[in-house]
């Protein structure tokens, strides 16, 4: 197939990036660089913006030329991803950056269980040169932690301490129980030992040294809980808000827009209530917060029912869909190392050479503490029709460079979030909410997100303390009181990311609203969809853009 310069041009920076960040290459099934780790040090730092300045340059040079509507598109992209790197540099934000009770050092070793594969001699070999690589990639992050300590510059308490609970239990658990170990429980004797001791010689020490690091870093955590309380919050929340949502929107702005859809949500999930015999949304929260048929009995009963909504799900789309992916969507609980302090549920894309299908992670730790009302929806946002339905469809968009495909992630976090968010919306339309429940689920779903915008703009923007946030996500959201704590630690661990799931959501149904009206009758469900996630992730400009221009109508 012939390709233009445009696409060559991210086809090349889509391999140099992974190149320089290995362990996305595993995650996506690409082996290449199986062997190693990135480099978090002052080194690494150097080589990936020179990466990023010569990508600026190119986009400079391209852009002077005749470009394809899909080559304006790739730049706009490149664009979008380059002025988040330079953002991220110039604010120093790797001093903050591996306080992270999601993403951060200690989680690494579920990461290389989840997704490194052992099942040849090379693969395994592999294997034992990242735990070999792993105490100095943990003491490239202490470097990185002590800048910012020496600038003034830390992360909030509560993030802390979850990064101690969790490196702390790893610390804690035997070698032989290592995740490490257990996701390769049907290695040979021989390679087990060898994994064993490669465990006890890197990885465990390694893991001792990140737990000293941090309760010394515990005492010096910064007093206020948002990214407001850092000598350059304002820049940094900034930052923020263009890097997940596209947009240089005013944070009052989002925060007043939260606490409107609030008001409208609330209005629907009255209207629910009442047709349950309840007087007031409270009180149908209160009952479901106590009554067992809302709640699994078992961690094993969450997983088949969330595979059964995703059954329900797929049997449903082909309607909605001219192009669904044939891809299934594997329904997994998070791992008990994990389960504490993850998410409720989160999705990872199938690897591209088909070797690890699409998976839904659901967290089924204190099952009791978990509604199922709320879990429905969740489901059709991580799995079908949402994050599985989009990041499956775009691994198979052969006609697009690399990087439309698979690095868009690093600056279209609106875009994907909103399609998650705007399938739960879309759920409801294709029938799959079959009680009054699912729809009141469906309703705190949404206002769950709009909640987002007021705490993270809150705490991050206009000094709110982690207890406000707490307050708003119970009240007014619905969350349990483990929810609410586990979400609010989140966004003071990623700053501006609890912002792409409505900003997103918004700008797909407002272009949903506007080609109805230009298409009436002939408006095409299925086209619209198919559009919609057929082009890669983008930023949200581009998609408002672009979109138009792709979806026709029906036939006459």
């Amino acid at each position: 197939m012939t390709t233009t310069p445009v696409h060559q041009f991210a086809d090349e920076a889509w391999t140099q990036y992974l190149e320089l960040n290995p362990m996305w290459a595993t995650v996506q099934g690409i082996e290449t660089w199986d062997d190693r780790l990135d480099d978090p040090s002052a080194e690494g730092r150097v080589a990936m913006m020179a990466l990023i300045e010569s990508w600026a340059a190119r986009v400079d040079e391209l852009s002077r030329g005749e470009l394809s509507v899909e080559d304006t598109v790739t730049l706009g992209l490149m664009r979008a991803v380059i002025t988040r790197f330079q953002g991220a540099h110039e604010l120093r934000l790797w001093e903050l950056e591996a306080l992270d009770q999601i993403g951060g050092p200690q989680s690494l070793v579920g990461e290389l269980a989840r997704f490194c594969r052992t099942d040849t001699p090379e693969r395994f070999d592999n294997l034992l040169k990242r735990t070999a690589a792993y105490p100095g990639w943990i003491a490239a992050h202490r470097a990185n932690v002590e800048e910012g300590l020496a600038s003034g510059r830390t992360a909030p308490a509560p993030v802390v301490e979850r990064c101690i609970e969790q490196t702390r239990e790893l610390v804690q658990t035997p070698a032989q129980d290592s995740p490490l170990m257990t996701a390769n429980a049907g290695l040979a004797e021989e390679q087990r030992a060898q994994l064993l001791a490669s465990i006890e010689r890197d990885v465990q020490p390694a893991l001792a040294a990140w737990l000293e690091v941090l309760e010394s870093y515990a005492a010096h955590a910064r007093a206020g809980d948002g990214v407001c309380h850092l000598p350059d919050g304002e820049a940094v929340y900034r930052h923020a808000i263009r890097s997940y949502t596209n947009l240089d929107e005013d944070p009052q702005v989002i925060h007043d827009y939260g606490l409107q859809r609030l008001d409208e949500i609330e209005a629907a999930e009255a209207s629910i209530a009442g047709e349950l015999g309840h007087d007031s949304v409270a009180s149908l929260r209160l009952f479901l917060d106590g009554a067992p048929e809302n709640h699994a009995a078992t961690p094993e009963e969450m997983v088949v029912l969330a595979k059964a909504w995703v059954e329900r799900a797929e049997a449903e789309a082909p309607k909605w869909f001219g192009n669904p992916p044939e891809e299934r969507c594997e329904v997994r609980a998070v791992e008990a190392h994990a389960e504490k302090s993850a998410p409720a549920g989160f999705y990872y894309p199938p690897a591209d050479d088909g070797s690890r299908p699409g998976m839904y992670f659901l967290n089924t730790y204190e099952p009791a503490s978990r509604p199922l009302h709320q879990i429905v929806p969740m489901t059709y946002h991580e799995a079908v029709p949402g994050h599985h339905f989009q990041l499956t469809t775009e691994r198979h968009l052969g006609f697009l460079p690399a990087f439309r495909m698979h690095g868009a992630l690093l600056a279209c976090g609106a875009y994907v979030e909103g399609w998650a968010l705007y399938s739960e919306r879309l759920a409801a339309e294709m029938g799959l909410y079959h009680t009054p429940l699912e729809r009141f689920g469906a309703w705190e779903s949404e206002a769950h997100r709009a909640a987002r915008l007021v705490v993270d703009t809150g705490m991050h923007a206009f000094g709110w303390t982690r207890q406000q946030s707490i307050d708003v996500l119970k009240e007014r959201a619905g969350l349990s009181q483990l929810e609410a704590e586990i979400e609010t630690d989140r966004y003071l661990a990623w700053p501006g990311q609890a912002l792409s799931y409505m900003m997103g959501q918004r700008e797909i149904m407002n272009l949903r609203a506007r080609l109805e009206e230009r298409d009436g009758d002939r408006f095409d469900h299925q086209g619209f969809h198919d559009e919609v996630i057929g082009h890669g992730s983008l930023p949200l400009d581009v998609l408002r853009e672009n979109l138009p221009g792709w979806v026709k109508p029906k036939a006459g």
